[in-house]
C-alpha cells in the first residue's frame, strides 16, 4: 500500500488508517497474551518469527514459509493517543507498578509481563549507527519523522496488504514469489506495534544500508499478499541472540539478514525516491 505525504500530513494518513475504537481494549489485550506467550516458548519455533530470510532467497519462484497474522494498518487496532493524552501517562520502567495498578494487570500476568518486555525494549540503548524512539502519540511520531527527513519531505508510507484471503486461511503457510519490486530509497524508518495497553510504535532508523522491496506472494492456500520487506545488508552491530540470527543459523555481520513485515507495521521512505 502506498500513500504519499508529507510529515506533517503523517498524523493524518496514519489516522485514516485507525479503525473504530469500539474494540481498542479486546484487540490491545489479545496482543499482549500473543506477546507472552511467544516469549515463554521460544524453545519451540515461535511461528511469529517466521519471517525472516536471506537476501538470496528473494527470487521469483522460490517459495518459503512465511507467518502473517491478520491484523492490518486498516483494520480495528487500538488508537494512537493525542499528545494530551500520552502526556498524562508516564512511560517508564521506573512508573511500571502505576501503569500496572492503573490498568488492573498484574505484575505476573501476560499483559503485566508484555508491558514490562515493552518499556525495557523501549528503553534500550540504541545500537552504533541506530536511532530509535517509542512513538506513544500523533505528534511525537510525526516529530521523529521530520528528524530523520526533515521537516519539509514527502515521504510514502508502506505496509503489507492482504489481497486475497482463501477461506482455509491459514497465518503459517508456504508462500511463491511472484514478483519483487525494490524500492530504492536513501532514508528508511521502520515502525513496529508493541504489545502494551495503548498502541505503542517502535520506529527505528539504521544508518547502515538498507533495501526495501514490495514482493507479490502466493500462498498454497490460494492467499494473495502484497508484502513489504526489508533487508538489511549490515548485521555486525546486532546484538549475537537476536532472534534472526537464531532461526538463520548465522552469527553478527556474516550476511544480509531481511525479513516480511506484518500487516500493522509500516515502513516509511522519501517519495521523490519511491516508484508511485
Amino acid at each position: 500500500m502506498y500513500a504519499k505525504l508529507a510529515t506533517s500530513s503523517l498524523l493524518l494518513y496514519l489516522l485514516t488508517l485507525q479503525g473504530s475504537a469500539h474494540d481498542h481494549n479486546d484487540i490491545r489485550i489479545e496482543q499482549l497474551h500473543s506477546h507472552t506467550s511467544s516469549q515463554s516458548h521460544m524453545h519451540h519455533i515461535d511461528p511469529s518469527v517466521i519471517v525472516f530470510f536471506f537476501v538470496q532467497d528473494l527470487k521469483l519462484g522460490n517459495a518459503m514459509p512465511i507467518y502473517f497474522p491478520t491484523r492490518e494498518l486498516s483494520d480495528a487496532f487500538p488508537r494512537l493517543l493525542s499528545k494530551d493524552e500520552a502526556d498524562a501517562i508516564p512511560f517508564s520502567s521506573h512508573h511500571l507498578h502505576h501503569l500496572l495498578h492503573r490498568f488492573a494487570f498484574s505484575p505476573d500476568s501476560p499483559q503485566g509481563n508484555a508491558m514490562k518486555d515493552t518499556l525495557q525494549e523501549c528503553e534500550r540503548e540504541p545500537i552504533k549507527g541506530e536511532t530509535k524512539f517509542c512513538a506513544t502519540s500523533w505528534e511525537s511520531m510525526s516529530d521523529f519523522m521530520k528528524t530523520i527527513f526533515g521537516s519539509e519531505s514527502q515521504i510514502k508510507t508502506l505496509s503489507t496488504t492482504h489481497i486475497k484471503r482463501s477461506e482455509d486461511h491459514a497465518l503459517l503457510q508456504k508462500y511463491t514469489i511472484m514478483g519483487i519490486q525494490e524500492i530504492p530509497a536513501p532514508k528508511t524508518v521502520a515502525c513496529h506495534t508493541m504489545p502494551y495497553a495503548y498502541t505503542v510504535f517502535f520506529c527505528h532508523y539504521q544508518v547502515s544500508e538498507t533495501r526495501v522491496y514490495r514482493v507479490s506472494l502466493k500462498g498454497e492456500n490460494d492467499d494473495v499478499v502484497e508484502a513489504i520487506a526489508l533487508c538489511h545488508m549490515d548485521t555486525s552491530q546486532w546484538g549475537r541472540n537476536h532472534v534472526a540470527f537464531q532461526m538463520l543459523g548465522i552469527e553478527p555481520g556474516t550476511s544480509p539478514v531481511c525479513h516480511f513485515f506484518p500487516g500493522d507495521n509500516f515502513v516509511c521512505v522519501p517519495s521523490t525516491t519511491t516508484q508511485t
